[in-house]
């Protein structure tokens, strides 16, 4: 056995050898211990060149005696969510699924006529992609209204009863575990050195932390997230400023978004809520290249930035083509690529298996009537103002 891991050892050496041109004394070391403490990169393939640049920046990093030492307090990471840290593809974004079973299914709820007809494109539109332009600001407009009027308690609740639902397209999995395996990976690592880590999500804030809890260990108070205005039971028309909260209050969601996370707004979300430049970022999409461009950027310290690309269509839903094309674009920027395909060991878990089948369209068939309402929100105007 020690044999066999060492041959694989000097076979995963001479491959970086011949990818990068060679590889730091640092970054040897460190996996040749990981190839023995199989646990901390477990579901990672040993030749990956992305785990190298990984490795070789925390060990440098961590060093008392580098040049390139940061200290605890500054070693900050960041990471996107969706097709990040957690499936994307099936068939689509987790919150558009919430979303979706919110209006079409959801018997707690009576969508209005125009609730229903964005529900409606929602699943309609899911399995082939063809949203509308902006459907990223007008999926939390709608969200916005949809879940007014909710509890935390409530909206917790929802999340996780809907969390525990077969995930589409696979068989062993649920929404709940739908994480990626060897991203956990780098999480538990980083923790492990020192680091603190963040999640900075497009998806809903609150959506984010009901979803992470249990299966990465980042606390609610590291996790950004798009964000709705909050207002007490009783407050109504009242200003926060001349409301005070009263014992018999609970916290509810209102209709009023105020902030999509993402592209700029992330770095913006990033400065508010950290207050320290990152010195690592994690990402997958045209989204999360501002807050890739924001850590490595003007920093003060070395810095590194990763995009993941979906390029295994054996094992999950990615587009190798489309992915190729992202690999050369995202290197260009200076940013690491990792890829599912060649880079994953496993992607889900040795349980998971695609099926190629999705019952998407047939779990979320509907047959309602719109509720009947006084009066009808001007939803162009609420999204040409928030485009503005």
């Amino acid at each position: 056995m020690k044999n066999y891991l060492t041959l694989c050892l000097v076979l995963a050496i001479l491959l970086s050898i011949c990818a990068f041109g060679g590889v730091s004394a640092s970054a040897e070391e460190s996996l040749g211990e990981t190839s023995v403490e199989e646990d901390i990169f477990a579901d990672w393939n040993e030749d990956a060149p992305a785990l190298y640049a990984l490795v070789d920046y925390v060990e440098a990093v961590t060093d008392e005696l580098s040049p390139d030492y940061i200290p605890p307090e500054d070693r900050v990471a960041v990471f996107d969510m969706d097709g990040t840290l957690c499936a994307e593809l099936c068939p689509t974004y987790l919150e558009y699924y919430l979303l979706a079973w919110r209006i079409l299914k959801d018997p707690t709820y009576e969508p209005d006529e125009e609730m229903l007809e964005f529900g409606r494109m929602l699943r309609d539109h899911a399995l082939d992609k063809s949203f509308p332009d902006h459907m990223d600001l007008l999926h939390a407009v709608y969200a916005a209204e949809a879940y007014a009027g909710m509890t935390l308690r409530e909206f917790d609740d929802y999340v996780t009863g809907r969390l525990l639902q077969p995930c589409d397209g696979f068989e062993g999995m649920i929404w709940a575990t739908a994480f990626y395996a060897p991203m956990i990976n780098v999480v538990d690592y980083l923790n492990e050195n020192g680091f603190k880590c963040y999640i900075c999500s497009g998806t809903d804030r609150a959506i984010c932390r009901t979803f992470v809890e249990g299966m990465l260990d980042i606390p609610s108070n590291q996790i950004i997230g798009m964000d709705d205005d909050y207002e007490a039971t009783g407050q109504g028309d009242v200003d926060g400023l001349d409301y005070v909260f009263k014992a018999d209050d609970q916290v509810i969601r209102t209709d009023r978004l105020l902030i999509k996370n993402l592209k700029m707004n992330k770095v913006k979300q990033i400065v508010r809520d950290i207050g320290k430049q990152p010195v690592l970022s994690f990402g997958n999409s045209s989204g999360d290249v501002s807050m890739h461009m924001y850590t490595i950027s003007n920093n003060a310290y070395r810095s590194e930035a990763f995009m993941l690309v979906a390029d295994d269509d054996v094992r999950d839903y990615g587009n190798p083509e489309k992915a190729a094309s992202l690999r050369e674009k995202w290197e260009d920027y200076g940013f690491n690529v990792i890829s599912m395909r060649d880079d994953f060991r496993t992607i889900y878990g040795d349980g998971v298996v695609k099926t190629g089948e999705f019952h998407w369209l047939e779990d979320l068939a509907d047959t309602r009537e719109p509720a009947e309402t006084e009066e009808d929100v001007v939803w162009d105007e609420y999204y040409n103002s928030a485009a503005a």
